[in-house]
C-alpha cells in the first residue's frame, strides 16, 4: 500500500513538473497556457512536491502567493503524510 501512495505521488510530481516547464515555454511565445487551476489541483491531488521543483527549476510562478505559499505548504504536508504512512 505504501509503495502505491508514494509511485502515485512520484508520478502526479512529474507529471506537475512537466506541466510547469510547458507552461512556462507558453508563456514566452505568448502562447495559450495552462490554467493556474489545472496546475494547483495537481499539486493538490499529490503533485505539490513537483509542483515545487518544477516553479524553481523553470523559475515559473515565484511571484504568484498562490504558488508560492500553496505548493511549499502543499508539499510539507504531503511528505508529512508519507513519513506518517511508513512509520506504522
Amino acid at each position: 500500500m505504501a509503495l502505491a501512495v508514494v509511485s502515485y505521488v512520484v508520478i502526479v510530481s512529474l507529471i506537475l513538473c512537466i506541466y510547469m516547464y510547458i507552461d512556462k515555454e507558453r508563456a514566452k511565445k505568448k502562447e495559450w497556457r495552462i490554467s493556474e487551476k489545472t496546475l494547483l489541483t495537481l499539486g493538490f491531488f499529490g503533485g505539490a512536491c513537483g509542483g515545487v521543483l518544477g516553479m524553481y527549476l523553470f523559475r515559473h510562478k515565484t511571484k504568484h502567493n498562490a504558488f508560492a505559499f500553496g505548493l511549499p505548504l502543499m508539499a510539507a504536508i504531503h511528505i508529512f503524510f508519507l513519513v506518517q504512512l511508513f512509520k506504522i
